[in-house]
């Protein structure tokens, strides 16, 4: 299955702290490139989340942002390292101020970092997390795989009129290569006395091997067959693909370094503009 590089998606779940959110963003890249933002308190899962995108993505670069929405009626506990320096505070204060009055609960409470949100359970935490993500990355994949879809059509839609070129060049070739004979024939006539017939058969020969373009549109056949073949299988093929373009290219530009027609030259073009085309979406391709 042929997916793009490029989507988004994001899922969001409710734990006992709030609503822990997972935003999905990917860009093609040469290879799978993980890059998460998260809460400080989440950090310790960075490895399980990038394994967990590993194993449904195979490349681009992807952008990972969690959040946490702590709820306004999430429960709060005591921060007892800061209650206890807050008493060592006020042991030292009545020592220098006897007469100091002792400060009520209620105000103790209101003493910044003396109550903080309640903590849950780092296990808890992390099997949300993975659940948050795996929804993520379904809606990726799925986003993925659609964008995907609509690329291997563009794809086999420029493979198609490049088969047409290729029919039109196998068409006219023959008519080509009889007019080359023809205008030969006619300046061999007025020079074949003073030319050696040896030599003269050696470089028709040569010349013929040169501008002989049969064997590049066997190549381009079989190439834009197999681009078709890859587009159909279900592993990702944004590399296979990549390299495919890069021999297509080459066989258009041989076909049109050995023209002898305007024909010819034309239809090297129209290959290499269409060549241009995929490769613009495959660039694209996982």
């Amino acid at each position: 299955m042929i997916q793009s590089m490029t989507a988004y998606a994001q899922a969001a779940v409710s734990t006992e702290l709030g609503e822990l959110s997972c935003e999905l963003r990917s860009v093609n890249h040469r290879f799978l490139d993980v890059a998460p933002r998260m809460p400080e308190d989440l950090r310790a899962f960075e490895g399980d989340l990038k394994d967990a995108i590993g194993a449904k993505l195979a490349r681009g670069r992807v952008d990972v942002f969690i959040r946490l929405k702590e709820s306004e009626n999430s429960s709060l506990e005591p921060n007892l390292d800061a209650a206890d320096n807050l008493q060592s505070l006020l042991d030292e204060m009545r020592q220098r101020i006897p007469e100091m009055q002792m400060i009520r609960a209620i105000d103790a409470l209101k003493w910044p970092g003396i109550l903080q949100a309640k903590k849950a359970d780092p296990k808890v935490m992390k099997a949300h997390l993975l659940s948050v993500l795996d929804q993520a990355l379904d809606g990726m994949v799925q986003a993925r795989a659609k964008e995907g879809g609509k690329m291997a059509d563009l794809i086999r839609e420029r493979l198609h009129a490049m088969s047409e070129v290729v029919k039109s060049v196998e068409a006219f070739l023959p008519e080509i290569v009889e007019a080359y004979k023809a205008r030969l024939d006619e300046k061999l006539a007025e020079i074949k006395d003073q030319l050696d017939p040896a030599r003269l058969e050696q470089e028709l020969v040569i010349f013929l091997q040169k501008t002989d373009v049969a064997e590049e549109l066997d190549r381009l056949n079989v190439h834009i067959e197999e681009v078709g073949e890859v587009l159909s299988k279900p592993e990702p093929a944004g590399r296979r693909l990549d390299f495919l373009m890069q021999e297509l290219n080459r066989e258009a530009n041989t076909l049109g370094s050995k023209s002898q027609d305007p024909r010819m030259t034309k239809a090297s073009v129209d290959l290499k503009v269409l060549i241009e085309q995929m490769r613009e979406q495959v660039q694209n391709i996982e």
